[in-house]
């Protein structure tokens, strides 16, 4: 590559500067773009022009913060000619379908979608910095986090999520420290207003987080309606794309129950996606076969799980590197004679 850009000779590789940073350069643009498709392409964007501007970076910032710089404005132009992307809680009220205009042309709309936690979680010992990433790509945030214009999303990403100086985050977006700062108290007060919903749920260590999430499993694949009621709250939401309606309370609870079909319909494998504890739902079909249906999302509070949101997008499934039919139902390999 060093001979493509005519690199000097004793200036490191650019793969051996850039490449530590790929992980939480996926998770910024996810967090400015709310799609895992969009955040890998800008990714991708922002590497190239990377590397063709790596012959003029004269080291004035960090590698860091140089490509941060390129990633921000890239997803900022990007994000310019692209409507947000909600979940069916930002487009109305719950039980009786959307009462604001749609998020998207027509009749389609392009939903926020989980990001799995193998791409983002850094490669770290520090568990301190493993929690920070985790909470800063929480589901109910990243939906907060579209309801703002594109640049004071960036703002306040980079200085609430990153902690980037305000001088600093000037420069990224050629403007002034006072004008980071005016954008940064706009999008405080912006996400206040429209978004009061994020999640507030005190959730309980990893190892009952891992139990709920077992015992959510074990009660749908086994069609176990008084299981699954018992581990929802009673003020649970429940939202299932490509659905604009959601549900609340006793009409969440009663739909999740009323969706467990029989014994056998259902079979699950655990994930993480956004730092929280996630689910690959596999439907079975009339030819006995289970294949992909959807990623569940759970939200997972001290006292039950307070929120589930189902992402019915089967292409999904090779994001999270799973298969489009559950492994049980594969044809077993030939026996060698």
């Amino acid at each position: 590559m060093s001979q493509q850009t005519g690199t000097r000779p004793d200036r490191p590789d650019f793969a051996d500067l850039t490449e530590p940073f790929r992980r939480e350069l996926l998770a910024h643009c996810y967090r400015l773009l709310g799609s895992v498709d969009d955040a890998e392409d800008l990714v991708q964007e922002t590497y190239l022009r990377a590397w063709r501007a790596y012959d003029g970076f004269q080291g004035r910032s960090s590698v860091r913060t140089w490509l941060y710089r390129i990633a921000t404005n890239a997803c900022i132009t990007a994000s310019q000619h692209r409507a947000r992307r909600p979940l069916p809680s930002g487009l109305g009220g719950p039980g009786g379908g959307p009462s604001q205009p749609q998020a998207g042309p027509g009749s389609e709309v392009a939903w926020l979608q989980p990001i799995p936690d193998a791409l983002v979680t850094p490669e770290t010992d520090d568990p301190a910095a493993v929690v920070v990433s985790r909470e800063s790509l929480r589901l109910a945030l990243i939906a907060s986090l579209q309801y703002l214009p594109p640049r004071q999303r960036a703002v306040l990403i980079l200085r609430e999520v990153l902690a980037f100086p305000a001088a600093e985050v000037a420069a990224m977006l050629g403007t002034t420290t006072a004008a980071i700062k005016s954008a940064l108290q706009r999008a405080r007060s912006r996400i206040e207003q429209v978004a009061p919903r994020a999640d507030s749920v005190t959730e309980p260590g990893e190892p009952e987080v891992r139990a709920l999430l077992e015992r959510y499993i074990t009660a749908f694949e086994s069609s176990d309606a008084a299981a699954l009621e018992a581990l929802l709250r009673a003020d649970a939401t429940l939202e299932m794309t490509p659905s604009r309606t959601w549900f609340a309370g006793g009409e969440a609870v009663a739909c999740a129950v009323s969706g467990l079909g029989s014994p056998g319909d259902w079979r699950m494998i655990a994930t993480a996606a956004n730092g929280q504890p996630a689910a690959a739902a596999y439907l079975r079909g009339s030819d006995g076969l289970h294949r992909a249906y959807g990623i569940v999302v759970l939200t997972a509070g001290a006292t039950g799980i307070a929120r589930i949101v189902v992402f019915g997008d089967r292409d999904l499934f090779a994001r999270f590197g799973l298969p489009p039919v559950h492994p049980a139902d594969a044809a077993p390999s030939p026996v060698a004679r």
